[in-house]
This record gives C-alpha cells, sequence and structure tokens, in this order.
C-alpha cells in the first residue's frame, strides 16, 4: 500500500545514484586519505576508479542524462551507450562534482526506501545476478563474434 504513495513516487529514480554515490564514499575511504594507500601509493601503485558502467536511462520518465550528469565526480570513469553520448553532448548540463560529500543524502534515500518495505537486500541480489548475466551475455557474444571473424579470416 505504500509503494504507490506519494513518498514512495518521490523516491523514483533516486536509488542508482544513492546508490553509486555511496559506493563513491566508500571508495574515499580506501583512496583519498587512506593511510593504507599512502603506504602503497609511496611504493608506486596507483587509485583504482570506480567505474559507472553502461549509464544509459533506460526509463523513458527519466532524463536521457540522468547517470551522466549526476554521477560527475573526480577519478571516475564512465561507459554509456552512443545514445547517451549524443544526448549528454545535445542538452546534458555537467555542474561538476555532484558525488563527493553527498554520501549522508544517500544513505537518506535507503533508509526512506527500508520504511517504505522495500526488501533492499533481496533488490540488491536480483539487480546484481541480472547484472552479471548482462555482462556474461555480451561477454559471451563477443567472443562467439571473436571467432567468427577469426575463422572467416583463416579461410
Amino acid at each position: 500500500e505504500k509503494i504507490g504513495s506519494e513518498e514512495a513516487l518521490a523516491l523514483r529514480g533516486k536509488a542508482a545514484v544513492a546508490n553509486a554515490r555511496l559506493a563513491y564514499a566508500a571508495y574515499q575511504e580506501v583512496f583519498v586519505g587512506g593511510d593504507r594507500y599512502e603506504e602503497l601509493k609511496a611504493d608506486g601503485a596507483r587509485v583504482q576508479r570506480p567505474l559507472w558502467a553502461s549509464t544509459g536511462v533506460k526509463n523513458e520518465e527519466y532524463s536521457d542524462t540522468l547517470y551522466v550528469t549526476e554521477l560527475v565526480a573526480p577519478n571516475t570513469v564512465n561507459t554509456m551507450p552512443e545514445k547517451t553520448i549524443d544526448a549528454v553532448a545535445d542538452h546534458g548540463v555537467i555542474s561538476g562534482d555532484m558525488v563527493s560529500g553527498r554520501a549522508g543524502e544517500a544513505q537518506e534515500v535507503f533508509d526512506k526506501l527500508d520504511a517504505l518495505g522495500m526488501d533492499l537486500p533481496d533488490v540488491f541480489i536480483v539487480l546484481e545476478n541480472e547484472g552479471v548475466e548482462k555482462f556474461e551475455d555480451s561477454w559471451s557474444e563477443l567472443l562467439k563474434e571473436t571467432q567468427s571473424q577469426l575463422d572467416s579470416a583463416a579461410k
């Protein structure tokens, strides 16, 4: 009954960005001023950069640049479909770092979802499994296409 409520509808499209912001905060704990990383850096280690992968928008009700403009942060990599690149080039508004220092705000999104009765651990498991399956499918398709090209070249 709470799912269609005003509070619930106000959270639509917020969880993915909130999750990325929390992940970035965890990244900063390790790589920005973390004692252990500073030791490793002194020995030549390089910063691992967070990757926002395949940031195209699937829900047509959201801005087609949402996961690009909302995830701008230092030392990140954003891979996106060509359609999203074109949208950002055409009408995306990049307003600088939209991630750093926003972990508290991001946690509030998850606290509100939890209060609405969302089974967040289950949602995370489902999304992770679906994501892994998509990457596995893409990898299999790449291997198949590569083998086909190699076979054609060998003839």
